[in-house]
């Protein structure tokens, strides 16, 4: 059965599915699309994934560890920050390092005013006196920016001084949307479009890869939207250095969802962002990442129909989003992962951070 759809929409999806790049204007429409079309976007997005990664689904079994929710900044959006909070001490940030059967332990904390940087050497060197075989994944580039800041060294210094002292790679995170006029509305303290991408791209150089992120669903339009994710493409193509694509959809659940009347963005929004994402990067960035903890369990496993092939950690820990309104808990277990993806007729595998296979469950 053939559905009728926009020959625009339809010949846009067509190039896309021959492999060639779309334009901004067309991603704008894709992201613009309803009803047939939008099924079609789906569509053509998961036909994307599966020519290039086949029908494998990954996860890794990680850790997080939120060491501090002390921070100077001022994002909106934060509910995670309190200035009257916690500092765990480096013995008890290695003690959850070490729980069996992780291979990652993924480190963020807020900009604490206080600590120096040879607090964040300490940390990563006893993980790894603990746990050589361990990767630690860990600090967004606002808390690079908010090092170097504190320690007086240049950007190259800070991180191959964390990158000596046993950083494998980095979260890239702190990006929330890429357009200034919008972070001056949402986290006006935070680092800049520029700064963000002059630290991921000198990250890159020193060989330590990134994930790239985009928080979507508040403020933000279609059009932000997409600049962003064409401007991830554009710093991918120059080094090489993401390992993947992850959208994290706005929790209203604070100062911004308040004060801006803004609820996050719907179901159909989410598909269209994962779907446009798939098509965009698909060439440069093959790995796209659903956060369940944002979406929850059921709605990240329909994202692996719409463009989606990795649908990240265990995490066991997690307070950040939960700060600003998840429901959907704090951990997921490497079994529940391997019965929602199986149910889609799918092959579970267990990945590295690096995207190296652990075990696949046929």
């Amino acid at each position: 059965m053939k559905i009728d759809i926009d020959p625009v929409i339809e010949q846009i999806l067509e190039r896309a599915l021959s492999g060639k790049g779309i334009t901004k204007k067309e991603a704008y429409q894709l992201m613009e699309c309803a009803g047939n079309d939008f099924h079609a976007l789906c569509v053509a997005a998961d036909i994307l994934r599966k020519k290039t990664i086949g029908d494998y689904v990954t996860f890794v079994i990680n850790r997080n560890i939120n060491f501090t929710n002390i921070c100077k900044g001022s994002c909106k959006f934060c509910n995670f920050r309190d200035n009257n909070g916690y500092l765990l001490d480096i013995d008890e940030i290695v003690s959850r390092a070490k729980i069996d059967g992780i291979t990652e332990v993924c480190i963020q904390g807020g900009l604490h005013p206080k600590i120096t940087l040879d607090y964040y050497v300490e940390m990563l060197e006893k993980i790894k006196e603990e746990r050589p075989d361990i990767h630690i994944h860990a600090f967004s580039p606002a808390e690079v920016n908010h090092m170097k800041e504190l320690s007086g060294l240049s950007l190259k210094e800070v991180l191959a001084t964390l990158k000596e002292a046993g950083l494998d790679s980095m979260p890239g995170t702190a990006a929330e949307i890429l357009n200034d006029k919008i972070r001056e509305r949402i986290c006006p303290e935070k680092v800049s479009t520029h700064e963000w991408v002059r630290i991921i791209k000198t990250a890159h150089r020193l060989k330590i890869p990134t994930t790239a992120t985009i928080m979507y669903g508040h403020i933000d339009s279609s059009s932000d939207r997409v600049d962003h994710i064409f401007l991830v493409k554009e710093i991918q193509k120059e080094t090489k250095g993401f390992t993947e694509f992850v959208p994290l959809t706005f929790m209203p659940v604070n100062e911004l969802g308040i004060t801006e009347h803004v609820k996050g963005a719907t179901g159909v929004e989410d598909a269209k962002l994962y779907a446009v994402s798939r098509i965009v990067l698909n060439s440069v960035i093959p790995n796209l990442q659903v956060s369940w903890v944002k979406l929850g369990k059921k709605f990240a496993q329909l994202m692996l129909l719409c463009g989606v092939n990795d649908i990240g950690g265990t995490l066991y820990e997690e307070n950040i989003s939960k700060a600003s309104g998840s429901l959907h808990g704090e951990v997921m277990h490497p079994e529940e992962f391997v019965t929602l993806i199986k149910d889609i007729k799918r092959i579970p595998v267990q990945r590295d951070t690096l995207y190296n296979t652990i075990k696949k469950y046929y």
